[in-house]
């Protein structure tokens, strides 16, 4: 399955991955690992994390306080946020609405003769 981070989901993670390295020196890399290796759980059993929404689950980061929401369909794996599990709960909702908008205007688009 092949992967992908919404672009603010991907902005969060440079964001941690830059302050743990700022904190201690090699931390940031073991944060990205941790990411990484979250996913790779998600691959296995993207329907095994807590369900967030009807189209979004969430499977936590060992060793940091963090969660990856995601959108798994088919063969894509799309990850929502890089959620601090401390911080404004919910605020990446606002994500999938835009994902929604953006592709009702594209099948508008291809619909256009």
């Amino acid at each position: 399955m092949r992967f992908f981070f919404h672009p603010e989901a991907k902005e969060e993670f440079d964001g941690a991955v830059d302050f743990y390295e700022q904190s201690q020196p090699g931390l940031g890399l073991e944060f990205a690992e941790e990411v990484y290796a979250t996913i790779a759980r998600i691959n296995q059993y993207p329907d095994a994390w807590s369900e967030m929404s009807k189209n979004s689950r969430r499977c936590l980061v060992n060793r940091f306080p963090y969660g990856l929401v995601y959108q798994s369909k088919a063969n894509d794996l799309r990850i929502i946020a890089v959620a601090h599990l401390h911080r404004r709960p919910n605020y990446w909702k606002k994500r999938m609405r835009q994902n929604k908008s953006l592709k009702r205007d594209a099948a508008k688009i291809r619909r256009v003769p």
